[in-house]
């Protein structure tokens, strides 16, 4: 069952990530291959979440762009090292490709062969040695065995055109001569004397008796074959191992997780007809080319507490979007066909998450339920956001219930673990919890953090005030601020880029407004800041 990715933005939140976790939860229920992911690092609250109920961190997920994996291109295309070159050609033929990925008995890559080398190497390669198996001119030829000793066959061609007086006396052979002849019997004396390493009678000629009694003495392999003479010598070299004519060295191969973005780079450069697909341990899959690009099956993602491309994860673009679960604004993702898109205007994802375990009558586990429990918490302060409706107090109220935690108690908890600025760096802080928008073609970025000792980061206001006044410049940002928001005292401070000096102030209807400036009641950015600044924005 195809697996389907659930996550939330980019800066996870203890919302974000306890509703992935959730609804992940809650599709594998359903029977569904369901997966929670995270886009970057938890916070110090989320982690102290995650800890105190017993969960794992989702798995990081770094983009959903389509990977060759994800394309139905030309698996078990490939040939063993060890086969012959007429094997090589009829399989290319037979499947209408020109080249052909090579591999040893454990699948590992070693080479490619193509149409191109075995033209070439028919035309100008060395036709009077032969390096191959016993059993691969069997095939080649439609032979039968006569006799057989060697598994491997190393030597040199030969074919008497002379008579057989003439042969015997002028041309030397041994053990390491390969004889292709008719029923010419002085001839077969001669060279089982003398130890030839095989004898191919064409045209399916017959050996004395004598002579394979001697041949079995001395060791000779006997093949016979169906051709006649001059057919098997036009044949004889195709018996050759595939990997003499190889190319082995910079053969542009792919992995399969190589994205399709890179490969069609590169194919569009190099314009092969195909390319060998690895693994990781360069084990050959198939071949893909630029036609089998038609044929793809991308990431199934759904989206829990953002519904903005911005905020979203990489190659968004090219995953199949089956849902959105959202509390803010409708954002800029569209989609190609209709889906489900939960939107609701409360104070936390989870609050619908569990509408949803409602709705669908699945019962929410303890521990599922103290996750969402402690989103909603989050999401909401305690239930002090002007975000928070009355469906929130009262699946908070249901959810404490299941999860046997006294809500008050835990938040206080929570709120502490989370609010710990400790070895955090100014820039950490900044991005910590970070959104962008786009507001009148204008950039603004908006980052948020909850604490209940905003000293520690006054003691480094002018540290904060040049970074954000450099990262607005570098990143073209309209706005560009820091809210610091006091969790006791329920108001924000705020740092800002000074060239949105006059913005911000209006926004917030402040007079005399300057860097730290408090904010009272202002808690939420979805409610309070965002709509202040973007309504301010479209009024200029």
């Amino acid at each position: 069952m195809e697996k389907i990715y659930i996550f939330g933005h980019r800066s996870p939140d203890t919302d974000s990530v306890t509703a992935a976790i959730a609804l992940a939860n809650l599709k594998i229920k359903q029977g569904i291959n369901a997966s929670p992911r995270v886009l970057g690092d938890i916070n110090s609250e989320t982690k102290f979440v995650l800890d105190y109920f017993g969960f794992e961190q989702p798995e990081y997920l770094n983009d959903v762009k389509l990977q060759i994996k994800d394309i139905n291109y030309q698996k078990n295309f490939f040939l063993n090292i060890n086969e012959s070159i007429y094997t090589a050609y009829k399989y290319m033929s037979d499947n209408f490709i020109s080249n052909l990925p090579l591999i040893d008995e454990n699948k590992v890559f070693k080479g490619l062969v193509s149409m191109k080398d075995i033209t070439k190497d028919h035309i100008n390669g060395d036709i009077y040695t032969l390096c191959t198996s016993y059993n691969n001119i069997i095939q080649t030829l439609e032979g039968t065995e006569v006799l057989k000793f060697d598994e491997e066959i190393n030597g040199k061609i030969i074919v008497p055109s002379f008579r057989s007086t003439t042969f015997i006396n002028k041309v030397l052979i041994d053990d390491q001569s390969i004889l292709i002849v008719g029923d010419r019997h002085s001839i077969h004396e001669y060279a089982i004397h003398n130890r030839v390493k095989l004898i191919i009678l064409t045209n399916n000629a017959i050996i004395k008796d004598e002579h394979l009694q001697l041949a079995k003495k001395n060791g000779t392999n006997i093949i016979k074959t169906p051709y006649d003479t001059f057919k098997v010598a036009k044949m004889i070299h195709l018996c050759n191992y595939v990997h003499i004519i190889s190319k082995k060295s910079n053969v542009i191969t792919f992995n399969e997780l190589d994205t399709v973005e890179n490969f069609i780079e590169v194919a569009n450069k190099t314009k092969y007809s195909n390319y060998p697909v690895l693994n990781k341990k360069r084990q050959c899959l198939g071949i893909i080319n630029l036609s089998d690009l038609s044929e793809k099956n991308p990431k199934k993602v759904i989206l829990v507490d953002h519904n903005e491309a911005d905020q979203s994860v990489l190659g968004l673009e090219e995953a199949e979007i089956i849902e959105i679960i959202d509390h803010h604004k409708v954002g800029s993702i569209g989609t190609s066909v209709p889906i489900n898109f939960r939107n609701m205007p409360v104070g936390s994802t989870n609050t619908i998450i569990y509408q949803l375990y409602k709705e669908n009558n699945i019962k929410i586990d303890k521990k599922i339920a103290g996750l969402m429990m402690a989103g909603i918490i989050s999401d909401t302060l305690l239930l002090t956001s002007p975000t928070t409706t009355e469906l929130d107090i009262i699946t908070l109220k249901e959810l404490s219930k299941i999860a046997e935690v006294d809500s008050t108690t835990f938040a206080k908890k929570m709120f502490e673990a989370g609010s710990s600025l400790e070895g955090k760096t100014p820039e950490e802080i900044l991005y910590s919890d970070f959104k962008k928008f786009t507001i009148n073609e204008e950039l603004v970025g908006i980052g948020q953090i909850f604490t209940t000792n905003p000293n520690d980061i006054k003691k480094q206001l002018n540290t904060y005030i040049e970074l954000i006044n450099n990262n607005a410049e570098k990143g073209n940002f309209k706005v560009l601020a820091l809210f610091v928001t006091d969790i006791f005292n329920k108001g924000s401070y705020v740092i800002y880029n000074d060239s949105a000096k006059e913005i911000i102030s209006e926004a917030f209807k402040i007079s005399n407004f300057e860097q730290w400036t408090f904010i009272p009641n202002c808690l939420s950015r979805k409610k309070q800041i965002v709509p202040n600044i973007m309504n301010t924005l479209k009024a200029i």
